[in-house]
């Protein structure tokens, strides 16, 4: 059972989103709360599988308890999945470098925000279809390429196969279906490449990977 905190100062929207996740099987909602400090207080409390968070919230907004939660200082950080209805890039990359898992609009429907949650319990990283290359374009430029430091242990042929599907917003599984490879071998790859280049979860392998110009090859 993935469990789930749901923070929103919206009550419609809690309610809502509730109603969605608690209808799956595998899903079970632990709390919802509408305010950032609530959220890190019960989300601490509670070490919820994935906390579902808005941004703009009373008290502390939903990129600064990412920070808290997810952040690259947390030493047992939980997985976090920005729901908003702000499609505004700043946002975005705030959230994905505080360490979210994902980055979903409230308007991408039921499924959509199920899939959100699965993919972050399982280590995945969703991102609305309709950001995500753009998103990831972001971090493809001439002074940002320089910056990049290359891994120390060169990636294997198939690694980098599996990055640039992987920065190119693919799930797990379609990069499995797209290179015929199980599920197991593309996590494994995955895995490899988190410690090559310094990664901390797939986002910032996708990242890595626009900026490095291996999407320009």
């Amino acid at each position: 059972m993935i469990r789930v905190l749901i923070a929103d100062d919206q009550s419609m929207v809690r309610t809502g989103f509730r109603m969605i996740l608690d209808a799956q099987e595998d899903i079970e909602v632990v709390a919802d709360v509408p305010d950032g400090v609530a959220a890190v207080t019960k989300a601490r409390e509670l070490r919820p599988d994935v906390c579902l968070l808005d941004i703009r919230m009373p008290g502390l907004d939903g990129l600064e308890v990412t920070r808290q939660l997810a952040g690259p200082d947390v030493a047992d950080p939980l997985k976090v999945v920005v729901v908003t209805t702000f499609d505004l890039d700043e946002y975005v990359h705030t959230a994905l470098r505080n360490g979210a898992s994902g980055f979903l609009l409230k308007d991408a429907g039921p499924a959509l925000l199920v899939e959100a949650v699965r993919a972050a319990e399982r280590g995945d990283a969703l991102v609305s279809p309709q950001i995500t290359v753009r998103l990831l374009k972001h971090f493809d430029g001439g002074s940002a390429k320089r910056e990049v430091e290359q891994p120390k242990d060169p990636l294997t042929a198939r690694e980098l196969d599996v990055v640039r599907a992987a920065a190119r917003g693919l799930t797990n599984t379609e990069i499995g279906k797209e290179l015929f490879l199980s599920l197991s071998t593309v996590k494994t790859h995955l895995a490899s490449v988190q410690g090559k280049v310094g990664a901390r979860n797939r986002v910032e392998i996708a990242a890595w990977a626009w900026r490095s110009g291996l999407m320009d090859s």
